[in-house]
């Protein structure tokens, strides 16, 4: 399990260090483990954070939101509900974050490192500004657009295709994550606060989910992939042709005319 101090906390819930205290203070965040003088915070810590963030905008106060809690941990067991917090909030992916310099971007990337594109890395989140140097969230996806680069493609292509990226998967994860909630609630929370005797179950399910999910859209994207590389390759295949039957025409019709007299 991934464990933050309490800045980097705040940044990935994007709130602030001043609220991660107020909320603890307000007993709707539990205390970090300590280490020494330092507080260390869990992805069960950055679950309830970006939840608490949800509901505030959705317009609740903190004491609607410190009854909800209260309503389905009432008799719970703590590690059940800690349990619950990590199933939602535990990263997806086994990837451990890197960081680079601008010096790093300009040797891997050459001139294609302007302010323009590393605001538009910077928006799609490829790249996190963390001081003087920038931490990148997922290195497989920044090494895959080093590769492009190498093979030839700009920086700007290689941002277009993380944006699709970003808008396309994006779009289909929510509907999957809105369809298997709507089930588990369904099933679960009627029309009323998930209850704590059925939290185990709930982060049984979830664990059992991002699996599958991630499983559906590799094999999804296989097969995409495949189909579409047939269509273009098809296509660059079908234009070379008519060139080449065009020359040929060309050739047969420059034997036909008369030679010099």
């Amino acid at each position: 399990m991934a464990e933050y101090r309490i800045d980097e906390l705040a940044r990935l819930a994007d709130t602030t260090v001043r609220n991660v205290r107020v909320y603890q203070d307000r007993g709707l965040l539990a205390p970090p483990r300590r280490q020494g003088r330092v507080g260390i915070y869990s992805e069960a810590h950055l679950a309830r954070l970006r939840l608490i963030g949800q509901l505030l905008r959705r317009g609740y106060t903190f004491a609607n939101i410190g009854e909800m809690f209260q309503v389905w941990e009432r008799g719970g067991d703590l590690s059940e509900i800690l349990g619950f917090e990590s199933a939602v909030g535990d990263a997806w992916s086994d990837e451990i974050a890197d960081y680079v310099s601008l010096g790093d971007l300009r040797e891997l990337f050459g001139k294609g490192v302007t302010p323009k594109t590393i605001k538009r890395a910077l928006d799609l989140g490829v790249l996190e500004r963390d001081g003087l140097r920038f931490r990148v969230p997922s290195p497989r996806l920044f090494h895959a657009g080093v590769e492009l680069v190498k093979l030839g493609m700009t920086v700007d292509s290689v941002l277009d295709i993380a944006e699709n990226l970003r808008l396309k998967i994006g779009g289909v994860s929510e509907h999957m994550v809105r369809l298997v909630a709507d089930h588990i609630i369904t099933e679960h929370a009627p029309g009323t606060v998930i209850q704590s005797e059925d939290v185990a179950q709930i982060a049984e399910l979830i664990r059992r989910v991002r699996p599958l999910a991630q499983q559906a859209v590799d094999a999804v994207l296989a097969q995409e992939m495949a189909h579409h590389l047939t269509n273009v390759l098809g296509d660059h295949f079908a234009e070379a042709m008519e060139h080449l039957q065009a020359q040929d025409q060309a050739g047969q019709d420059m034997e036909g005319l008369p030679g010099p007299s």
